[in-house]
Formats: C-alpha cells, sequence, structure tokens
C-alpha cells in the first residue's frame, strides 16, 4: 500500500474556538493552517495524525481529506468517490461504515448520499483487490463522512474516534459537565502560567482545575486513550511510537502547581478527586467543599476560570444571582486576581457589579455562552 506523503487535515471544533485550535496547531510546527467556520484545515505529514491527535486540546476531533468535488447530481457523487484512491488508505478486509450531512446542497437527502458514497468505495475497492464479491469489513474500522456544503462535496476519515473531549479520566460527572476540549480553551483563553495560582470556585466534577493541570505540567490530553487510526495499515505505527515518546519527554512532572477546586456539593468533590486520580494527576490538586461567599484567597496575581451554575432551572434562580453578587463583592478586596467566568446569564456583569474587561462569545453545547473576562492588576 503506498504511503501517502504529505496529508490534509481538518481539527473540527466548538464555534467560537477556532482561533485557540488554529494556535494549537502551529504550536505543533505546522504552518499551512486555514481557519474556517467550525473547523481548521492544515497540510502536514502523516506524523502529524498521532501528533494532534495527542496533542489537540480543544478540537473536537481529527479528520484525514481523501477528496472534495463538486456534485449536484449522484452521478457526479459516485463517479468521483470512486474515482479517488480509496485501496492506498482502507486494506482489502477495512470496515467502512459512511456517515454524512448536506447543507444547502442539491443533494439534500444524507441517507442517498452516505449509500451511494459507500456503493462508489465498494466497487473501487473491489476493482483494485481484484475480489470477485463484496468487501468483508472484518478489519480495522475506517470511518467515512460525506459533508456537502452548497454543492461542494468533502470526503473525510476520522482518524480520532471517539471524539478527542474523552480523554480517558471522567470517572463521573456532574447534571451539566463542560466538556473537556472546552475547559481546555476556557484556561488557554487566559494568561495564566503554571507558577500563579489558579482556582475553579464551581468545580464541579474538576474539568476546569484537571485540565489547567494538563497545561500547566505539559501532559499531552491524549496521552491515556486509544485513537481509530492507531490501527490503520497506511499509518507505519512508529510514527504512532514516536508521538507518544516526544509527548512522554515533554511533560513537566516537576512543575509545582497551586491548583485548586471548590464546590459547595461535598459529592462532586469527590467525584472530581476520582477523575484527577484517573487522570493521573493524584495530590497535584486541591479540593475543597466551600460555598463562594466564603472563599477568601491569601495569595496575590491568582487567575479565578470558572464555569457557575447559569440559574436557568426555576427555583435556582434567585440564589444563583445572589451568588453572582457575592461572589463580585469578595473579587473587589482581591484587584490582583484575574477572573474569567463563562455563563449565559445575559445579567451577569450587573449582578457581579462591574463591567468585563473583555467578553468572548461561545457555544456551550448549543447554550450560547459569554466568557467574561476581568484582568487584574498585578502587584509585586
Amino acid at each position: 500500500m503506498p504511503k501517502p506523503k504529505k496529508v490534509t487535515l481538518i481539527a473540527t471544533t466548538a464555534m467560537g474556538l477556532e482561533s485557540i485550535v488554529a494556535k494549537e496547531v502551529k504550536g505543533l510546527g505546522y504552518e499551512d493552517v486555514t481557519v474556517e467556520n467550525g473547523r481548521v484545515r492544515y497540510e502536514a505529514d502523516l506524523s502529524a495524525i498521532p501528533r494532534s491527535n495527542l496533542w489537540l486540546r480543544s478540537a473536537d476531533r481529527v479528520k484525514f481529506v481523501i477528496g472534495e468535488f463538486k456534485a449536484t447530481t449522484f452521478d457526479d457523487l459516485f463517479e468521483q468517490t470512486k474515482a479517488l484512491p480509496w485501496e492506498d488508505y482502507i486494506p482489502e478486509d477495512g470496515a467502512v461504515p459512511v456517515i454524512g450531512k448536506s447543507v444547502k446542497s442539491t443533494l439534500y437527502s444524507v441517507r442517498d448520499c452516505q449509500s451511494i458514497v459507500k456503493k462508489a468505495i465498494v466497487e473501487r475497492m473491489r476493482k483494485m483487490y481484484g475480489l470477485a464479491s463484496r468487501i468483508e469489513e472484518s478489519g480495522p474500522e475506517h470511518k467515512v463522512e460525506i459533508a456537502i456544503h452548497k454543492d461542494h462535496a468533502l470526503l473525510t476519515m476520522d482518524t480520532s474516534g471517539a471524539g478527542l473531549h474523552k480523554r480517558g479520566y471522567r470517572t463521573g460527572q456532574g447534571e451539566a459537565p463542560l466538556k473537556e476540549t472546552m475547559a481546555a480553551a476556557l484556561v488557554q483563553l487566559t494568561n495564566w502560567n503554571p507558577n500563579e495560582p489558579f482556582v475553579d470556585p464551581f468545580c464541579g466534577s474538576g474539568t476546569i482545575p484537571i485540565e489547567a493541570a494538563l497545561i500547566g505540567q505539559n501532559i499531552a490530553p491524549g496521552f491515556n486513550r486509544e485513537f481509530a487510526s492507531e490501527s490503520w495499515d497506511f499509518i507505519p505505527y512508529n510514527l504512532w511510537e514516536a508521538a507518544f515518546n516526544e509527548a512522554e519527554e515533554a511533560a513537566n512532572y516537576d512543575q509545582e502547581l497551586n491548583i485548586t477546586g471548590l464546590d459547595v456539593d461535598g459529592r462532586m468533590i469527590e467525584t472530581a478527586k476520582a477523575n484527577a486520580i484517573e487522570a493521573g494527576l493524584g495530590d497535584l490538586i486541591t479540593w475543597k467543599q466551600m460555598q463562594v461567599k466564603d472563599f477568601n484567597p491569601k495569595e496575590k496575581n491568582g487567575y479565578i476560570v470558572g464555569n457557575p451554575p447559569y440559574g436557568e432551572r426555576i427555583g435556582d434562580k434567585e440564589e444563583v444571582e445572589q451568588m453572582y453578587k457575592d461572589f463580585g463583592l469578595i473579587m473587589r478586596d482581591h484587584p490582583s486576581w484575574s477572573v474569567y467566568v463563562i455563563t449565559s446569564n445575559e445579567k451577569f456583569e450587573k449582578l457581579y457589579g462591574l463591567p468585563a474587561t473583555k467578553r468572548r462569545k461561545l457555544y456551550n453545547g448549543f447554550i450560547k455562552i459569554d466568557y467574561y473576562q476581568y484582568f487584574g492588576k498585578k502587584e509585586y
């Protein structure tokens, strides 16, 4: 099976996080980067597939582009899909599930598009492998996606498998957990460095402090999990070994951290502790059951990153609004601290008692949220 030298990859991302993911991709040394809506496209060599999956903290998954073309008829779709070199990537016994989506396109039936793409791939593979009957599909999975947007068809293969937010450390979670990828982005949108205090006063199952600790010690977020493309023939396994070795060498386990997670719910604190242990962070993070109104930091120049309750459930609203007020009063006595809060509550600034230095629109799932950023005045 010939090995493609250069590949085009797409790192998909939640809306609003594209610039963060682009920065991460460039940080891995890839310079041919294009930012699009909900995704970052880049050219790289094959080793970028293992490295991107291991290191991208805020991307949802990494897709490998097989081909793209204009398609306005099912014949177009079939013939152009069949013309692509599928045998370069999928072995004779490869399993090929096909998923799809279509937006503002002539070919609007996703089910028909999936069916035609599958048929074209199978026909190509049968011809190239000299198979008399259907392909076995008993081997490793190569999940293909046909995405048609304004009649432009894009065929990709998902290299990640489970979404990249599945780091492998979550033993339990709260009612409205923040995705690990979003938590990592929130930390990366601050100017925090690992030598400064970091607190999440609404830590829930601990996702934000855990992601901060992984960033603080430069631990690759995908280090404790597996990826679909690890079993693909066209990516030599030594590239995976090299990527895992690079991640092991890059980790700075000696970096001391001052990270604290607080929550009013003691059960959540126990869950957060268990998740931190599963992440290999053991005693690196301090966990405390505490109400926000009792928070009183002793250090200076700290950072707060939090995802407080939004107060959208009936009965919660007044309690949450009071908590925002208490939080604002406390932080006024600690002007050297920088405060970063994500919430869909549009009255946050008024309740907190101060306009944010900066606001950024993001999406937590399908909920539009604002990231309120208050820059502290450093004291030395």
